[in-house]
């Protein structure tokens, strides 16, 4: 089936800039947030896609991150709490020529939301997931959110949660979303590539932004992400190529069985014994999405992406194949089948 969908025809390339995407509404997020650079780089990025300002649609639900569509100079909604990714189904089937964006958090899109999530994923709905996850609930001010780890000591888990965290880029492949990707919200350079990776994309794109809340969960993502120590603690991923880190490029990650283990270059072991990243593998993707911190360095980029025909091109499929076998079809005719009754009451009621 051809995908017919995409920017529109014009005469002309478009020429967009950052400045084009930027509305003139006050960004009003906590000073320090890493909504910021969240926000900045996808601004830098949609001039890329080639998409008219007037076809792009940011869905939002609630939490911090809802009210990134008041801050991008496009279409936007701000919906319900968990629901963004069920009004972006909607207007995806009606309007397939959209690029359509879910911004959502660790706790709008995995607590409330997390059954919308799951199916808009395995519907391969062909819109852009993008969720930040500072492991907190930062709008209603620092309880406990699905991601926040064991033992965490917060405003509703006083003496420590004691549920399993979520781990996001797991359940999105559990889901089977053809494109699964993680980002950080300090990587101005990489989180760029990714949200670029995952626009172009044609299907359900989830991307994990692990971002700080300095004032409710300060250094979420402390102990990987600073600049002294991120180079031996994560691991870029890049399809084709063996997964090398470390600040003198000499660690790797090589199966040992089943599992992946950490090794040094040298004394015996070479490029040659590394695991070599392929985006297609999805026993690859789910081994990488386990692999924290501090047993092995955290993954970064594109987990999988495949490609698989999406939600909006088959139910126009199967509309047109229903067209085909039984004409237009008449509403009325649908409204008074025999699937309707009439209940008549029994002798002597009233």
């Amino acid at each position: 089936m051809t995908d017919t969908t995409g920017p529109a025809t014009a005469t002309q390339p478009l020429k967009l800039t950052r400045k084009d995407f930027v509305s003139d509404q006050e960004v009003r997020w906590c000073p320090g947030c890493g909504d910021y650079s969240i926000l900045a780089q996808t601004q830098r990025v949609m001039p890329e896609f080639g998409y008219a300002r007037e076809n792009i649609v940011f869905i939002s639900g609630i939490g911090c991150s809802g009210r990134t569509p008041y801050y991008m100079n496009t279409y936007g909604f701000h919906s319900i709490h968990g629901r963004a990714p069920t009004l972006a189904t909607g207007l995806k089937i009606a309007r397939p020529d959209l690029m359509v964006w879910v911004v959502t958090g660790d706790g709008d899109a995995l607590s409330i939301g997390g059954n919308h999530i799951l199916h808009t994923m395995r519907r391969n709905v062909d819109i852009k997931v993008l969720m930040y996850n500072n492991r907190i609930y930062g709008l209603t001010k620092g309880q406990a959110s699905p991601t926040s780890e064991f033992g965490k000591r917060t405003k509703s888990t006083p003496e420590g949660t004691i549920d399993q965290p979520v781990v996001p880029p797991s359940l999105a492949l559990a889901a089977e979303a053809t494109f699964v990707a993680r980002s950080i919200d300090t990587y101005a350079s990489h989180l760029q590539e990714t949200l670029e990776a995952a626009g172009r994309h044609k299907g359900s794109a989830f991307t994990e932004v692990l971002q700080n809340c300095n004032i409710f969960n300060d250094g979420a993502w402390r102990e990987f992400t600073d600049r002294d120590v991120r180079d031996d603690r994560v691991l870029e991923l890049k399809h084709g190529e063996p997964m090398i880190f470390g600040k003198e490029r000499d660690r790797g990650i090589r199966l040992n069985g089943i599992k992946p283990e950490v090794v040094n270059l040298g004394d015996g072991v070479t490029e040659e014994d590394l695991l070599v990243h392929d985006e297609t593998d999805d026993m690859l993707a789910y081994i990488l999405s386990r692999m924290f911190w501090p047993d092995y360095p955290v993954p970064i980029g594109v987990f999988r992406r495949v490609k698989k025909p999406t939600h909006h091109q088959l139910v126009a499929g199967q509309i047109e194949l229903v067209r085909a076998d039984k004409g237009e079809g008449v509403l009325r005719d649908l409204l008074f089948t025999s699937d309707t009754w009439e209940v008549s009451l029994p002798s002597g009621w009233s």
